[in-house]
Parts: C-alpha cells; structure tokens; sequence
C-alpha cells in the first residue's frame, strides 16, 4: 500500500489558497470505462460526456504580456496558456472515445510525459496512466457554429499548481449547452505548461507561506484582465496567439463580451471573486471550494468589502467538516458583506476536488489501480460520482443561465429531488 503523507498534507492546506502543489491531472468518468490491459499495460480511461445539445470545439492560445514581468522568474515577460471551448460548426466523426485522434487531447504531450513520469495527486504512481491516450470530446480546432451570434462567455481558472485541464469536463458541458469557455493556465505556478513548439514550463515558486500567497492571487487576478484585453482583441477580428497560428474560422465572432462570468476551483474561485472586485467587465461568478483568505484572520480583500454582483459559493467537507458561510469565517464575512445575488451550496459528503474532473475520473482508476482508500476519500469524499457530477455541472450551469443569459429556471430555488448530495446553506 503507498503512503499517502503527501496527499494528506496538500489536501489539509486546501482551506486557504493553496491546494496541490505541482502537477495534478484527470482521467475517466464514473460513467466511463476505464480500462488496463496485459500486465504492466497502463490504465486507459474516457471523459464522461457532455450532456448539450451543440457539438464542441477547442482550440489554445498562447498569450504574451508584453507589458508585464513575470513576478515568479525575473526577466521573463509573462506569458499564458488558454483554452476557448466553444459550439461547434459541425459534430466530430462518430467514435469519439480515447482513442480517438480526431478529437483534442486531454492533456498535450509534453505535460502526459511530465505526469507519467511524476504521477498524480500522491495516489497516482509514476507509469501507471496512460494519460497521452485520454481525449476529450471536442472537435480540435473545427470551424465555429456562428449561427446562434455572439455567446455569452465564461471563464475557468483550476486551484493552486493545478493545470487547467481538470475543469475539462465543465468547460465541455457549458461549450454544448451555447457558451464560449476560457480556460487558463498559470505559468510556473501551474505545473506543467506546455507551450507551441513543445516547451514545457515547470513550477518555479519560493517558499510555501502567505507572501506567496499574495503574489499568487495578485498575479491570478492580472492574468485573467491580461485575458479579458486578448478576448476584446479576438472580437474585434485581431489574432492574439503569439505565434500568429490561424484561428478557428468565426471563434472571434462567438463572444459576447457584455455578457462574461467567471468560476474557478479553490484558488481559482479566490481569483473569480477578487477579479470581480476590481474589474467590472465580469458580471458574475462562481467560488468553488476556495477560503478567501491567505492564513487564520488575513482575508482576501473581497472577503472583506463583499460584492454588488451574483456571486454563488459552492463548498464540500475538505478535511471534513463542510465548508459554508456559517462556517468558515471568511465565507461568512463575504456573505454579509455582499448586497448581490447569492447562494451557498455544500457537499457534506463530498470533498475538494469533487468540484473538479478529479470526482469523476478517479471512480473509474480505482477499479484498476491500487488508490489508497484514505487517499480518495481526502481528495473527493465518499459522494456518489457520476450524481456528483452531473449535480455540479447543472448547478454551475444554472447559475450561468441565470445571470448571464435571463433563464431563471428553478434549480437555484431550492434542493432538488434529482440532486439529492447538494445542501442549501440559509
């Protein structure tokens, strides 16, 4: 049996900022197959898919800051990573499982060999996974569906070290159900980064505490404006990839950008929040697990003033006991605090990375490989995995519905019989 100390620790500093430090990646579904082969084979494994109606499509960017020095590796000019999911012109061809080559990848080459030498979250072994066979759902590159006009967008940042990869599965669900997702990357915080060329960046960070904790949300912060700036470039018909590659035909054409929300997984929710709080171009966001402060009684500045926007908190029981704006004091000073629209919802049963790819991907892993059963537990709870999913991408998605497009709906008034792992926190 492997020894979780590694993994217990990371996910008990998961009530702050900080969530994993390094590499973290996802694999199947609940839902999905996951599968070995002969001995020494490496599991292989399916996303689950996307529940819309509208065939999906994506493509990366990469982006430079020239106005910006990297704060992690002085005399670097900041650069990024994204990803656009977008409603595509046209479905893939039939047969779009792992294996399948007409389909994106899940991660890109240089970081597959990056986690297939270094595993995974502490319970994943070095060579077990054979992550550069995992594909997502999305058509790469295909021509964008212009027929519905300009879409409203969202915009997806994963928690601390996370690569962006494992808000996959939502940036898929919300893609097919008519909007346009950014996912984004955050060079030598997030490890690894893979940029055109196959250079990969690693994580370069100081020592663990709350000043780089600071320069992290600060950075997160300016990153996602830095985006916001290149997606206004893209409407207006500019290319904004640094290397000048062609564009998706019509993606440029797809954004809405008087209509954009934002969701972020831990530190990333921080980041959705904060980012709203000084930039009014975001008219709504999502907090998924991440505590808005940087240790016990320093508190992110949001935290403190609150928001006039709608703002949802959504938690799970990390290090087992749920958190919620009744219980974590910085939830509940940006609870009372702001005057906008707002909800709480909780996953008792839950944990952190059940907000992520991670809740429906490690279910199926398990059936092959020897996960340490404290190991799954401390990263996403005991909660049903596909429910858990499905109730996560509907929820956000509701949200999305209704602040961003003028759809109501009923999830957000109340539980609901078809979700029953999600609480309403009063």
């Amino acid at each position: 049996m492997r020894t979780t100390t590694r993994l217990l620790a990371l996910v008990a500093g998961a009530s702050c900022l900080v969530t994993a430090c390094g590499s973290a990646a996802a694999t199947p579904a609940a839902r999905s197959a996951a599968t070995a082969g002969t001995a020494g084979a490496q599991a292989r494994f399916e996303l689950p898919a996307p529940t819309g109606p509208l065939p999906v499509a994506t493509t990366e960017l990469h982006l430079v800051d020239h106005a910006r020095t990297d704060p992690w590796v002085p005399g670097r000019t900041r650069e990024l990573m994204i990803g656009v999911w977008y409603p595509a012109r046209t479905a893939p061809p039939p047969g779009r499982a792992s294996g399948d080559r007409r389909t994106a990848p899940y991660l890109r080459p240089g970081v597959a060999r990056a986690l297939d030498r270094s595993g995974a979250l502490g319970v994943i072994e070095p060579g077990e996974v054979d992550w550069a066979g995992a594909r997502t759902h999305a058509a790469e590159g295909a021509p964008a569906d212009t027929r519905r006009g300009a879409l409203p967008v969202v915009l997806y940042s994963p928690g601390f070290g996370v690569p962006r990869a494992l808000g996959t599965t939502l940036a898929e669900e919300l893609a097919g159900r008519g909007y346009v997702v950014v996912t984004m990357d955050h060079t030598y915080e997030t490890a690894p980064v893979e940029f055109p060329g196959g250079r990969v960046e690693l994580q370069r960070l100081p020592e663990p505490g709350p000043a780089r904790l600071r320069t992290a949300l600060a950075t997160r912060v300016q990153d996602t404006r830095f985006v916001l700036g290149r997606l206004a470039a893209l409407r207006a018909g500019t290319n904004p990839d640094a290397e000048g590659r062609p564009l998706p035909r019509g993606l440029g054409r797809t954004l809405d950008l008087s209509r954009v929300g934002m969701a972020g997984h831990s530190a990333g929710g921080i980041q959705a929040a904060e980012t709203m709080r000084v930039d009014r171009r975001l008219d709504a966001g999502i907090d998924l697990d991440g505590t808005m402060q940087y240790a016990a009684g320093d508190l992110v500045r949001v935290a403190e003033v609150g928001l006039d926007r709608p703002f949802m908190l959504m938690g799970a029981a990390t290090g087992g006991e749920p958190q919620t704006h009744l219980t974590s004091p910085s939830w509940k000073s940006f609870w009372e605090a702001s005057t906008g629209w707002k909800r709480d919802l909780n996953v008792p049963a839950g944990s952190h990375y059940s907000l992520t790819d991670l809740q429906a991907i490690l279910p199926a892993l398990d059936r092959h490989l020897d996960i340490p059963a404290d190991g799954r537990r401390a990263l996403i709870g005991t909660v049903d995995p596909e429910r858990m999913t499905d109730a996560y991408h509907a929820y956000v998605t509701a949200f999305f519905d209704r602040h961003l497009r003028g759809r109501p709906g009923r999830l957000l008034d109340g539980p609901s019989p078809w979700h029953p792992d999600i609480r309403f926190i009063p």
